[in-house]
């Protein structure tokens, strides 16, 4: 790569008076803070454009060339990884400033380049301040084995939650923690505990061999970045039935669409045996969304939560999902028995505490008819 550009240097023409380099953009995530900026796009023929409160915003600036979104991007990928996207026609990457770290992937498109870019903060929030409805974090950290599964679409914290949880178990046990992750998003201090981070591709080649090197390594708590695919899950369940405390992530929108997905990786010769499996090594999932605040002050949590009791364990091992909701509708008290909560109830909440706006929160409900449901019960509970 020729004439190397710093991230200091000048290169998007947003006025005819003024240029940009692409620490000037990635200064907006320093003023607003990540956890309402949290993506920034450049692609040929728009301007900037970045995600506020969950929704894209374009600057007010002129559209990106070619050139330009070449040079904006070498600038924050380097030499090694510019070499290797020229060559894959996309790369992950990331970038570390004072204040923040950045995981950007840059790639191809019709038009010519592009790169999205995800901020990060430092350290992840106080767990009290993730936004759980109950207290079901204090069961999570005290736990000593058992898989804890956090869901959600893509950009929903899923690795905020985990990181606050696995600070806090560090922070206050006098354990091993081992991490595979895909970039490492957090760094996590040896305090009471002694962490070990790893990021896939450049510490270990997969999360498969990461997970066979970890099962020796004298684990107490393991965090699985993924499960991607049928070796990693596989792996993941195994680790947590063996006396390990697991926390992992997966793409889905609610709790039994979790369970489901889980089986659906195995043949169905093997889906009885998995679900068993699981049925015996879960300890939590959590599925969460973020919803934007009706104060228009960033978004907060929206958690439906399973608490793997032995009732909810049967099902799972039957894989009658289709019942899983009745329990966590029942199972509601804030009790070490119980502590589950719909996705419905929870925002039915939110919207009681005049958080978010009811038409908001019907928006992001799975069930629109339970969350009228749950709205009238909390009502009827208030009054």
């Amino acid at each position: 790569m020729s004439d190397v550009l710093s991230v200091d240097t000048p290169v998007y023409a947003f006025s005819a008076e003024r240029k940009l380099s692409m620490k000037d953009l990635l200064e907006y995530f320093v003023k607003h803070g990540s956890m309402r900026v949290s993506d920034l796009h450049l692609k040929v023929g728009c301007p900037p454009i970045y995600r506020v409160d969950g929704s894209l915003q374009r600057l007010k600036g002129a559209a990106l060339d070619n050139a330009t979104v070449q040079a904006l991007v070498q600038s924050i990928l380097g030499e090694e990884n510019w070499q290797r996207l020229e060559e894959g026609r996309s790369v992950d990457g990331s970038y570390i400033t004072e204040t923040m770290q950045f995981r950007l992937n840059a790639f191809f498109d019709n038009d010519g380049l592009a790169v999205a870019i995800r901020a990060l903060e430092d350290d992840p929030p106080p767990v009290e301040e993730v936004g759980f409805p109950n207290a079901a974090w204090h069961d999570i950290v005290g736990r000593q084995h058992g898989l804890v599964l956090v869901t959600g679409i893509t950009g929903a914290g899923k690795s905020t939650t985990i990181a606050s949880l696995i600070r806090r178990i560090a922070e206050t046990r006098p354990c091993r923690i081992i991490t595979l992750e895909d970039p490492i998003e957090y760094r996590l201090a040896s305090k009471a505990a002694m962490v070990s981070q790893r990021e896939v591709g450049r510490d270990v080649p997969s999360y498969e061999r990461g997970l066979r090197d970890c099962l020796r390594e004298d684990p107490d708590v393991i965090f699985v970045g993924e499960m991607r695919d049928r070796d990693s899950t596989s792996w993941t369940l195994t680790a947590a039935e063996t006396g390990h405390l697991v926390f992992s992530t997966l793409h889905t929108r609610d709790v039994r669409g979790t369970v489901t997905r889980v089986l659906d990786m195995f043949p169905p010769s093997r889906q009885d045996e998995v679900a068993s499996q699981l049925s015996l090594g879960l300890s939590y999932i959590l599925c969460q969304k973020l919803i934007p605040r009706q104060d228009g002050k960033g978004r907060v949590v929206a958690m439906e939560i399973l608490n793997n009791t032995y009732a909810t364990a049967n099902l799972i091992r039957l894989a009658k999902v289709e019942q899983i909701y009745s329990i966590l509708q029942s199972r509601t008290r804030d009790v070490p028995e119980e502590r589950m909560i719909t996705l419905e109830r929870s925002l039915a909440l939110l919207v009681a505490s005049g958080t978010v706006a009811p038409l908001e929160a019907e928006k992001w409900a799975n069930h629109a008819s339970a969350f009228v449901d749950e709205m009238q019960r909390v009502q009827e509970a208030r009054t």
